[in-house]
Order: C-alpha cells, then structure tokens, then sequence
C-alpha cells in the first residue's frame, strides 16, 4: 500500500455518510418531510433575495439554496442545518463581483470549497470547542437580532433602503412607513406571528409557520390586499459546467478565497453549534460538517452558484418546524426544485410579508432566555463578553464579531489568572509564629509564590517584590507556582538582580522542573548571586540563609543545595 494511503482512508471513512445520520427516520419522518417543506418556503424568497443582493441574479441564489443545500445535507456534520446562501457571505461576495466579474464567484467558490475540505481533514473543526459560552449566547443574540431587523421593511410594507447596516436600515424603513407604509403588511406579520404562537398551543405536531403562510396568502388572495409578492421564479436548472477564468486571474482570488472559507466554516460551525442548543439530539460533528460544507462549495459553483454556509435563520426554522434528521434538510432543497419546476405560478403570489412574519417569529425563538439569563448572572466578565459579542454582531458582522468575543473573553480569562496569582509571606502555614518573628527579626523573609506568573501577573509581582526593604535575606518558594512562561522568568530574574543590586541575598527553593528549564533559558537563575543558591528544601535553604548572615564563606557552607547554574 502507498505511504500515507492508510491515513487518508481512515480520514474519509470518518467524514463519509453513515446510515446513523438517520437514526429514528421511520419516527420522525412526517415531521420532517413537513419540516422540509416549510424551510423550502421560507428559503426561497431569501435564496433569490441573496442572489440579486450579490449581483449575480435571483436564479443563483436559488441555485445555491438547490445545490448547496442538499450536499451539504448529505454529507454535512448536523442532522438539522439548512444551508445556502446568507447575508453574511453576500457582504464578502459583492466586492468581488464588482472587481472580477460574476465567473470569479464561481472560481472563488470553488477554491473555498478545496480550503475548507482541507481544514476537515486537519481535524480543525474541533477548536470550535474553545469558543466560550458568552460568545455563543452573544452571537445567537446578535443574529437573531438582525434576522428581526432584516424584516423590518418588508413588515412594514416599504423598500429596503439602502444602507450597509441592517439597524440603520430597519429605522430608515421605520422612518419611510410614517409616510407611505402599507397597514396590509403590518397586518399579515400580525396574523402570522399570532398562528404561530397559537398552531403549537392546540397541537404540537402542526407545522404552524406553513400554516401561518398558507393563511396569510389566502386571505391575501380573498382581500385583494396590494402588498409585494414573491413575484416570477426562474423555470429551469442549468447543467454543470467550469467556469471560463483564466489561472493568471484566478491566483489573484486567493484572498478573497480565504476569506470565503473562514466565513463558511466558522458562519456554519457556529450556525451548527447553536442548533444543537435548540434541537434534543445529539451534537454536530465539526469535522463533518466542514466537509459537508466544503462539498457543497465545490458542487454549488460547478451548477453556476455562489459559496454558501450553514444558514442560522433556516436553520432555526427547521428545528422549531419538526426536523429530527437530515431529511428535513434534503427535502427543503427538493422542494425548491420542485419550485423551480412546477410550482412557480402558485409561489410567487405568496406575500412576503407572511415570510418576514415567520422570520420575525423565528428570531424572537431563537433566543434562549434562560440562557442569556444565565450567563448574564454568571460573572460580570460573561456578561460582558456576551454583550460585546451580541452589539458586534449587529453594528458589524458576524466575523468581527466572534473575533471582538474570543479577544474579550481571552483578555478577561487572562485577568482573571493573572488575580490569582499571590505573593504570601511564609509564616503560621509553614512555621509557626514564634518562629516567623525570630526569622523576620534575624533579616530573613520567606515568601511562598502560587498560581500563575505569566506575563499577565507579572509586573504585579515585580512592584510587590521588590518593595522589600528590611530583609537580608529573601526566600522565594516556588512549588506552589502553577504556570510560569518567559516573560514571569524574565520578571523573576529582574526581582532577583534588583534586591541582589541592595544588597539582599535572593535564594530560590523548589522550582518544578518545567519551571526550572524556563528559568534556565531565559537566563533568569544568572542573577542569583552563587549557583548554591537553589534549594528544593525549606530548611535547608534556612540554614543556607543564617550561614549567610554569620558571614561564612559560600563555598564552605554546607553543601545543601539541589541546583546550580550549570
């Protein structure tokens, strides 16, 4: 067998299909075959809302939402994610459109899908599991504030105006309704939200979002209501081919590439997180879903689409919609083709603003309560980090966002190590009193070092060190220290040279091993004055301490040191 070809089957076997991602399918089937078909509804004003947002057209969007779809479901990590195309990805595709051209989507696509296949395989799915709680809970609340405010103007019956930022938007669109808003809109947001709260209430297994649309539409029909409708649906689906770019340009796109792939790995590991948190079933597999992802990037530009991600807002709305396996998923893009086939006429005569009720629903569900409340309660640092993620996330986009969430958090865990970090004095824990008084009374003072001296702690520790004035002789005992890196060593030999320096004898016990190297190689046991200056006994190193004092000669004191300089 080839070198390295073990490796790489194992590492396809793992991310390959299993028959387990339909577990329980003969159960929950008709829950998400209804699922399925909800999701396609709402997915498919989005998908072309997308598709014309980028430059591309509303066929590619529909498209992506067709293609993407359905690999990404087959072969994706969540048995419940819905992807395709999303805003977030909008925002990075329409420079690239406006620079290269429509066939460069398709070749970045393509060479996102390869990166983020790649990453799959790397296992780097898995550090989604060192993203904090806070930042979670903030990016959830973030999207599902912006998934409401992206509604705002369809439910008020008014154009999208024309701003980058969805807030500033939704209290534009507010602002135009004062004028000339249609009552109409407001109204069937109305009506769907209060089908939606009541369907569940009377019966849990009735899909109340597709009963709040279909509702909505018939009495739209019946009124003869003016509000905007879905409107004309492409009637056919293009045959695969390769874009026409030459490998000059294509090389230039590798950025903008690399960008697609953070944002459809990290935009759909996330969306997949928070599903899990609305879904009773088992967790998403990172690894998976990123191959999935990056499966459905290649296949959705072979089919003249764009790059997709685990969408949120769909996602959300399979979830609350019944969907227990992929299913849902694969049935939600077989329905756009059905769409796309023979249903076009009747869809199109759908109000959108039914659609953005069902959004505006979704986002409000969305939102754990009790786990925002949780975290808000938590520590004033969770709280904080939770806030920060959710204002990022509406004022910017998601990816500055988890990066402002991740800083904090880190920053504030840091903060939070470095406190713990403590310089005690070495009295009734050790030695009894009696004993500490004489010490302190014959200029020997022991200070015990625990926690962490990390580069977060350990300017404090330098100000508290040395600070000592009425000592001979300072004993510093580092056994009790837990984490030391350079810049605490670095800090450590500075204490060291600035009471050797006043004329204080600096003698160190017990460093751990680990911690021994760090000092050695950061040179930080030079400053001591005498290579028997390191001890892993207390009393040894008090005796060396007295001898010292009474003024014998170092090389004839006892030989009760444990280290040297060398």
């Amino acid at each position: 067998m080839i070198r390295g070809a073990a490796p790489l089957a194992r590492s396809v076997a793992r991310l390959r299909p299993r028959r387990a991602d339909y577990a329980g399918l003969r159960r929950t089937w008709r829950g998400d075959v209804v699922a399925g078909m909800t999701v396609g509804v709402v997915a498919l004003p989005l998908a072309l809302a997308f598709g014309i947002a980028t430059g591309l057209g509303a066929q590619v969007g529909l498209i992506t939402a067709i293609v993407a779809g359905l690999v990404a479901a087959v072969f994706g990590g969540s048995n419940v994610q819905v992807s395709g195309p999303t805003g977030a990805m909008t925002v990075v595709l329409v420079p690239v459109v406006a620079r290269h051209g429509a066939d460069a989507v398709l070749v970045v696509g393509i060479m996102a899908g390869i990166l983020v296949i790649a990453s799959a395989f790397l296992w780097i799915g898995r550090f989604l599991a060192y993203v904090p709680w806070p930042v979670v809970e903030g990016f959830t609340v973030g999207i599902a504030v912006i998934i409401f405010l992206q509604q705002v103007p369809l439910a008020l019956g008014v154009a999208r105006p024309d701003a980058e930022n969805t807030a500033a938007a939704a209290v534009q669109a507010v602002g135009e309704a004062l004028d000339h808003g249609q009552p109409a809109a407001l109204g069937i947001v109305l009506l769907v939200a209060a089908v939606m709260v009541v369907a569940p209430r009377l019966h849990r297994t009735l899909p109340s979002s597709l009963l709040a649309v279909v509702l909505a539409t018939v009495v739209v029909r019946a009124a003869g209501l003016d509000v905007a409708q879905i409107g004309t649906l492409p009637g056919t689906l293009p045959l695969p081919a390769l874009p026409s770019i030459g490998l000059g340009e294509a090389s230039s796109l590798f950025s903008a590439a690399l960008a697609v792939a953070v944002l459809s790995a990290l935009e759909s590991l996330l969306s997949a997180k928070v599903a899990d948190g609305m879904a009773d079933m088992p967790p998403h597999d990172p690894d998976r879903e990123l191959f999935g992802q990056g499966l459905a990037n290649l296949a959705s530009p072979l089919f003249g689409g764009m790059p997709a991600t685990g969408a949120i807002a769909r996602t959300a709305v399979n979830v609350r919609s019944g969907a227990r396996t992929r299913v849902a998923s694969i049935v939600h893009a077989l329905v756009l083709v059905v769409v796309v086939l023979l249903g076009g006429g009747l869809v199109s005569q759908i109000p959108l603003a039914a659609l953005a009720g069902v959004l505006m629903v979704t986002a409000v569900r969305m939102v754990e309560v009790h786990n925002v409340r949780a975290v808000l309660r938590a520590t004033r640092s969770d709280a904080l980090v939770l806030c920060l993620t959710a204002f990022a996330t509406v004022a910017f986009d998601l990816i500055v966002a988890v990066e402002i969430g991740l800083a904090a958090a880190a920053v504030l865990a840091l903060r939070q190590v470095a406190r713990t970090a403590q310089i005690t004095t070495v009295a009734a824990a050790e030695l009894d009193r009696d004993r500490s008084d004489s010490l302190l009374h014959e200029g020997i003072v022991t200070y015990r070092l625990d926690g962490a001296l990390f580069f977060g702690a350990a300017q404090r520790f330098l100000t508290e060190l040395t600070a000592v004035t009425d000592a001979r002789v300072v004993v510093l005992r580092l056994p009790d220290l837990q984490v030391l890196d350079a810049t605490g060593a670095q800090a450590l030999g500075e204490i060291v040279a600035e009471l050797e320096d006043r004329g204080i004898t600096v003698l160190l016990k017990g460093p751990r091993p680990e911690h021994l190297r760090v000092l050695s190689v950061t040179r930080a046991l030079d400053q001591l004055a005498h290579e028997n200056h390191l001890f892993d006994d207390l009393e040894a190193a008090l005796a060396h301490a007295r001898q010292h004092i009474a003024g014998a000669p170092e090389d004839d004191r006892e030989p009760i040191l444990t280290g040297s300089l060398s």
